[in-house]
């Protein structure tokens, strides 16, 4: 029985939620704010957290930066702010999923178990990604190049991960928004070029003289091993 956890200061919205998810088999806990939720995540280890943004002692993207440094439970936020601006960053952040008030209870349930099922899927297959000097562990979400350990964000890590799970294949910006960033409907290609240039970066290349990350214009980005 998935363990759910939703911090939400609303009472009315709380009391609903644990009702609705636990007629439809989840065992739920909640918070009424954001330090009762941390300290709830590091204790109960849940499968999954719901988190609202507005809530009384700390903002929820707070709260979020500060569940990411202790912890990869999977979050989605359930928030009234619905601006694509603010959804990418969260998502960045490290939030799974994003789903906007209202909702209805069917809603939310068939995110959970979506996001439940991709974290199961990513496990079951996880192991390390190899190409040329750069080594991915994905369980652990490590990657060390040449010997030494890169410093990526979430984002950045499931982006590099992604790519080289498709070593040599040109992946389109419209795949990379919807299957790194979970936006459905496409996004801001933008959001694609800033994450690839901070990779490239990291990985010590330019976009003029590339070692791993190959732009194809008009059609997406590879990743390949260097050449001799």
């Amino acid at each position: 029985m998935p363990q759910v956890l939703i911090i939400e200061d609303d009472a009315r919205i709380r009391t609903a939620l644990t009702r609705a998810l636990g007629e439809r088999g989840h065992a739920v806990a909640s918070a009424p704010n954001a330090m009762t939720g941390l300290q709830a995540t590091v204790d109960q280890r849940p499968d999954i957290v719901v988190l609202d943004l507005g809530l009384p002692d700390l903002d929820g993207s707070a709260l979020l930066a500060m569940l990411r440094a202790v912890t990869d439970v999977p979050v989605i936020i359930a928030s009234a702010r619905d601006d694509d601006p603010a959804i990418v960053r969260l998502l960045d952040a490290g939030a799974d999923d994003y789903v906007v008030k209202p909702f209805s209870a069917e809603q939310l349930d068939a995110r959970i178990r979506a996001v439940l099922r991709r974290v199961a899927t990513g496990q079951e297959g996880a192991a390390n990604l190899v190409v040329g000097g750069l080594v991915l562990d994905v369980g652990a979400r490590t990657a060390i190049l040449d010997g030494r350990t890169l410093e990526l964000s979430p984002k950045e890590f499931d982006l590099l991960a992604h790519l080289a799970g498709r070593v040599d294949q040109v992946v389109t910006k419209k795949e990379l928004l919807t299957e790194v960033w979970r936006l459905p409907y496409g996004g801001s290609d933008k959001t694609v070029d800033v994450h690839l240039s901070w990779l490239r970066r990291k990985l010590g290349e330019t976009a003029d003289q590339p070692r791993f990350l190959h732009t194809v214009r008009g059609v997406g980005v590879k990743l390949s091993a260097p050449g001799p």
